[in-house]
């Protein structure tokens, strides 16, 4: 079972290396393509300082499409800017270093304020190809702004070849693990409630969630900003969704480990759990678990006063369960009643082959 277990965790580690190198890789060939095609192209164009072509490509081609064509934007705009401070720094005052010294502050100064800061590395070289020339005539300043055009067209154009399809299907297995854990732990939970199980196990389990879901919150961002349409943002609200569940499975864990003992009611809450464990699904609308957790909340009004502290303490934790559920339960309501009819059948009706049936994750 040992070695079973290493063989495992071996095959597992050499996958996540694999992929690490593919992650790295990739982007890493799409940045050296794209300098060489913009520095040959400019080359060609027999434009001067034409290696600053393949800089503006690197410094631009960022993760995704929508930052690239932003900062693009960014680009163009902030060079008539630099422009003319260079014409006015670079002439009226003495000493180059001085001017050039007065010309970065001040575009650093400006474009940090407008929030800009990735456009001052560019604008900094551009300016020392005046700075070098002294040349302000129209001809170079369409060479500096040929320059821009193609280092960012050519970034715009191998940010066009992303694997979308790929990324949205590793999201959807990340959505079902997600819905699995969740549902273990919840199980877990109601084991401890119900005198069957160990608090701890279901911690560990919640820290590790937590954690993956960091990073898929991460490559849902990735895949939001690569795909350019106003519903791309779906994976990044749900994952943001179960982190927030978490968060209310950490404090319900908290109120567990209040209990002194097991109250008569417990066994009622632990049912409860176990019942909302089997509805953790992406598009599953928790009304019904809703309706069913109020319920219960009136049971549990309607029982007898507690006769000692320690029972009234214990039934004041285990009712404070109830609203952690509540609260478990409200988070995935508000992420349904987000879903108009388009989305649904964009994401939980057209599942790519292999992934069951429509109302699973």
């Amino acid at each position: 079972m040992i070695n079973e277990n290493k063989r495992r965790n071996s095959s597992k580690n050499k996958r996540n290396g694999s992929n690490k190198i593919m992650h790295t890789t990739i982007p890493a060939l799409k940045i050296a393509a794209g300098s060489c095609i913009s520095m040959y192209i400019a080359r060609q164009l027999q434009l001067d300082f034409a290696a600053s072509a393949g800089t503006i490509t690197l410094l631009t081609l960022l993760t995704t499409r929508w930052e690239t064509l932003k900062l693009s934007c960014y680009r163009l705009l902030s060079f008539v800017l630099s422009v003319f401070l260079c014409r006015l720094l670079f002439r009226h005052m003495p000493g180059d270093w001085l001017a050039y010294g007065m010309y970065v502050f001040l575009i650093s100064v400006i474009f940090t304020l407008m929030d800009w800061r990735a456009v001052i590395s560019v604008n900094a070289v551009i300016g020392t190809h005046f700075l070098e020339t002294g040349d302000f005539s129209p001809a170079f300043i369409r060479n500096e702004l040929a320059l821009v055009i193609i280092g960012i067209f050519f970034a715009i154009l191998l940010n066009l070849f992303q694997n979308n399809a790929g990324r949205r299907k590793k999201l959807l297995a990340h959505v079902r693990l997600t819905e699995g854990e969740l549902k273990k732990i919840l199980e877990e939970l109601a084991a401890y409630l119900s005198g069957s199980g160990r608090q701890e196990r279901a911690w560990e389990d919640l820290e590790l969630l937590e954690s993956r879901l960091e990073g898929f919150r991460e490559q849902a961002y990735e895949y939001r900003y690569n795909i350019l349409r106003p519903h791309a943002d779906y994976y990044l609200r749900y994952f943001e969704m179960r982190t927030k569940q978490c968060l209310v499975l950490r404090n319900l864990h908290g109120e567990l480990i209040k209990l002194s003992s097991l109250p008569g009611q417990a066994a009622a809450v632990a049912s409860f759990m176990e019942y909302c464990a089997s509805y953790i699904h992406e598009p599953n609308d928790p009304k019904a678990q809703l309706a069913r957790l109020h319920g219960v909340m009136e049971q549990m009004k309607a029982e007898p006063l507690p006769g000692t502290r320690e029972e009234f303490e214990n039934r004041a934790a285990l009712y404070h369960v109830l609203m952690d559920l509540e609260d478990f339960l409200l988070y995935k309501r508000m992420f349904v009643e987000t879903m108009d009819e388009r989305l649904r059948s964009i994401y939980w009706e057209k599942r790519p082959q292999g992934y069951g049936p429509r109302w699973l994750a």
